[in-house]
This record gives C-alpha cells, structure tokens and sequence, in this order.
C-alpha cells in the first residue's frame, strides 16, 4: 500500500511577499535610511523613535528592519545580514525580543503596565529588547501617562518604535522624548518601477501604462499598489488599462472624457447618459466625483502654469486631450465646476441616493453659468453716491428709504421699460430663500441685513425689498455687493437687472403690490455682472 502526502501550498499576498527586510529595499524614503543605517553602523541609536506619515509609506517595515538591525550579528553598513538565526526569526515573527504591539487594540492602560513590566527583564538573544508600537494615537490618555514613565528612564537594553498616521494626537510629553522621522508618500513613478519589477519576478504580463494607473490611484501608498496589483492578477492574466479600471471600480478613462467633454459643451443628457451607463456597472459614483475632480485639477493646472508638466496626475497619452479641452474654458469656469464637484463629494457620502446627488452634480457642471471677471466700477459708484446726495436733498418719506445694490450698468439692460411695469408684472422669487441660503455660505457676517426680505422678478428684471435699514450702510461696501450679485448669479445661472428698496416694516406697506410699486418708481437701476 503507497502513501501519498499533498503539499498545500498557501498563497502569500504580493504586499506580505515582497516587504523590503533591508533598509536598501526601502523607495522613496532615503532621507530617513540613511540616518537610521548610519546610527546603527555607528553605535549612536537612540531609545525612543516616532515614525509618521500616510498609510503604506514603510512605517512599520522600516521598524522592523531597525529592530533586526540593531541585534543582527552580522550588521553591514547598517543593513541586517538577513543570513543570520536573528534575521531568519525576527522576519518569522519568531522572535522574543521584538515585541510588536497593536494600540488599536491594545490601548489600555493594563496593556501598557504589562509593557512595563516585561520591560525590566533582559533580552533573551538579543542585545536590544525593541517594541514596536504601531498606530499609538490610540493609546488612551492615561495608557500615554503609563507609557510616559518607562520612556523617561528605560533600562539601556530597551528601544521604543512608535508608530503612527495621526501625529497630532500623541502627546507633545510623548514626541518630545523621541527622534521623529516623517515619511513621505511614495513617488508614484517609484512605485509604477517596483510594480514592474515584482511582475517581472512573479511573470504577470502588466502593461506600463497600468503600472502607472496603479501608481496613480495608491496615493502614495506602496501596499495599497501591491494589493490592487494583486487584485488585478486575479481578474486578468493581462493586466492593462481596462482591467485595472475594472478591478478597482473606477470609471474607465473614456467614459471620464465623455462627462467632461459634455460640461464643456453643455449637453447634461450626455453626461447623464454616460453616468447611468456607469451606474449599471456598479461604479462607485463617489469615486468618479474624485475622478473628475482630478481631471479638471489637471485642467486648471494646464492653465495656470503650463510649463510645469510634473505637477500633472494624468496619463502621458491623456496630456493633448485634456489640453484641448481646458483651451475651450476660462480659468474661472474651471474653477467653478472643480467647486461644484468638491461640494458633491462633501454631500454624497451622507446622501441617501448617491446617485442621485452625483446627477444633480451633472447637470450643475453643464447648465451652470460661469462668473466673469469683475470690472472697475468706480465710475458707477460715483453715480449712485451723486444719486444719493440728490435724493438726500428732498424730502424723503417718512417710513421708507431706497437704495441700490449696485453693479456695472452696461452688462445687463431691462427686458423692458421700467416706468411702464405694473406691480401686477412682478412673480415672488420662488429661488430667493436659496439666494439667501447661498449668500450665508459666501457671506455670513453680512447675510443677517437681508433677514425677513422678499424679491419680486420680471423677465431679467429683479427687485429686493428689506425691511431692515441697517441695509443701506453695509450695500454701500463694494466688496458686500460683490458677494450678494454671486449669490445671485450661482442660483440663478444668469445676471438680472436689480433695483433695491429697504422700507420700514409697518403694516400697510407690507402689501406685495404696494412694495412692487415703490421699488419700480425707486428710479435706481443697477446690473448684475
């Protein structure tokens, strides 16, 4: 009878497979190795060391290559020998003497007394016993207060590595007994290098460009490279452009150029139909608020400083056709629409249908107005201060005062004229409770003047009636005038003739007809820009 025995073969995710064991191993990070490899070489460590920076960056895995460093026997140059017994545990998790510790999980109190207690034994092989502390923002206060007693005088055979992404939340008591190191997010054309190198080594056919587009979307992060690398692997033999943007439920690049392509033309139905075609893909729609967010950053960057190519974050072959699109818009409409798209990704992730938040964020980028460049209105004020002082001079009514919100005449002339208007021509604003809510946003110190006010409109004709006088002085600022004339033109996608009154807020006066009329015979008239 013959015994047969099967090997399982367990598979090892490429980010655990392919962790630098060597500071040589490390990218993107040398302003950090270097010291570190030369206060091993030299004997001049220090007890206590705080690592920072985003996800991904080499944290944890320059902590380890420390902790095996210092003890390695066979130390070159600051690097471990990586042959030894102490190499060959410590990369096994194997050994004693490196103590790695979770804070998001381990972040009480009696978990750090615990540290402190084994703390006063000596090292088993080693010469150092090394804790690891990863993410030690967590630690509770008074777990930081315990861990702060064994840091002021730790016995000379004890090293501490912190290590965390949120520095601000560790205690100064705590930074201040530590040499910080922060890292830097890794270079995306460093890392498209390395994912071409490990799909060398692990023969997967990875196109260059998808390198690149994995590079892109890691955010400086090296594991989060590997782990879509390895998504990638899984759901194609041949891992190009298309498979990337279908593993990582991103839109395809094509579909992203449609979207802007129909802002810039302003087809909202194109847009739309290319989002619903995306929908039905499962594509997350947040993430394709991002994307475009960052197509049209690229935009404003072509126009803003054109000779600076490297600040870019798109595709080489991408450059000419974002080109082309960004020479078809003014700086400001870039701007604007990169607005509205940051505004969407703020509410969506709180939205019940995100859907339906990324829609209504479509047609924004398609329909809505741009606002041009201000002009010098001097000229224009000087009228409206001469109009003032004339009106000044009469004998005004005794419960009302009108005024202008003034901005530049010739823009915007009335659809009709005003002395022939009946109060019977105006409709209520139906949007100007929106106005308002925008002029708050952009202008909240001033917003309150406009609190209990009503507009009235007719074709491009629109006019603002508030019962609060304190009006008039904070509309004679310039700078006040500006802000309200955009809340306007943001709402309503288009300039209006606007003629202002501020009536005193007695009974009779609070009569629709009877506000519309004085306002028409107010004889101000100013545009919006």
């Amino acid at each position: 009878m013959t015994l047969s025995t099967e090997v399982t073969v367990i598979y090892k995710a490429l980010y655990r497979k392919w962790r630098p064991l060597s500071f040589d191993d490390v990218i993107s990070q040398p302003h950090i190795t270097t010291i570190l490899k030369n206060q091993i070489k030299n004997g001049r460590t220090a007890h206590a060391y705080l690592f920072t920076g985003s996800r991904g960056t080499g944290k944890t895995t320059c902590a380890r290559i420390f902790a095996k460093a210092v003890n390695c026997p066979g130390e070159s140059e600051g690097n471990p020998c990586l042959e030894c017994d102490i190499c060959h545990d410590a990369d096994s998790s194997a050994l004693s003497d490196i103590i790695e510790i979770d804070a998001a999980s381990n972040n009480g109190v009696d978990d750090i007394r615990d540290l402190r207690d084994g703390a006063v034994y000596t090292p088993e092989r080693c010469k150092y016993k090394i804790y690891i502390i990863d993410e030690v923002h967590m630690l509770s206060p008074s777990a930081f207060n315990a861990l702060l007693k064994i840091m002021e005088e730790p016995p000379e055979y004890v090293k501490f590595i912190l290590a965390t992404t949120e520095v601000h939340k560790v205690p100064a008591t705590i930074t201040s007994r530590c040499q910080r190191f922060d890292f830097r997010r890794i270079l995306p054309e460093d890392i498209k290098n390395r994912l071409l190198y490990i799909a060398g080594q692990e023969n997967l056919s990875l196109d260059e460009n998808a390198a690149a587009l994995i590079a892109k979307l890691s955010d400086g992060g090296m594991r989060d490279a590997l782990s879509l690398l390895d998504q990638c692997a899984a759901y194609s033999d041949k891992i190009d452009l298309d498979v990337v943007s279908s593993a990582a439920g991103i839109a395809g690049r094509d579909h992203l150029f449609e979207i802007i392509e129909a802002s810039v033309q302003k087809r909202p139905g194109d847009a739309l139909e290319v989002a619903d075609r995306l929908y039905s893909m499962s594509k997350d729609m947040q993430k394709l608020c991002v994307e475009l967010t960052e197509q049209f950053r690229n935009m404003m960057l072509m126009k803003v400083c054109p000779e600076k190519s490297g600040l870019l974050a798109c595709m080489p072959d991408e450059t000419q056709r974002l080109k082309s699109l960004s020479d078809k818009l003014e700086l400001n409409e870039i701007l604007s629409k990169i607005t509205i798209l940051q505004e969407c990704n703020e509410k969506i992730g709180r939205a019940l249908n995100k859907r339906v938040e990324f829609e209504m964020c479509l047609i924004k980028l398609c329909t809505r107005q741009i606002l041009q460049k201000p002009l010098d209105n001097t000229a224009n004020y000087d009228k409206i201060k001469q109009s003032d002082s004339s009106r000044t001079s009469a004998a005004p009514e005794p419960a009302s005062v009108s005024q202008a919100v003034s901005e530049p005449e010739e823009q915007v002339k009335p659809a009709a004229d005003m002395s022939k208007l009946k109060p019977s021509d105006f409709k209520p604003l139906a949007e100007w409770t929106a106005i308002l809510e925008e002029f708050t946003r952009i202008c909240p110190s001033v917003s309150g003047a406009l609190a209990g006010s009503k507009a009235f409109v007719h074709k491009n004709i629109m006019l603002i009636d508030t019962p609060n006088r304190f009006f008039l002085k904070l509309f004679k600022v310039k700078d006040n005038v500006h802000q309200l004339n955009k809340a306007i033109q943001s709402v309503m996608g288009k300039p209006y003739v606007i003629k202002a009154r501020c009536t005193a807020a007695d009974k009779e006066e609070k009569k629709a007809d009877m506000l519309i009329e004085k306002a028409i015979n107010s004889g101000i008239e100013t545009a919006v820009e």
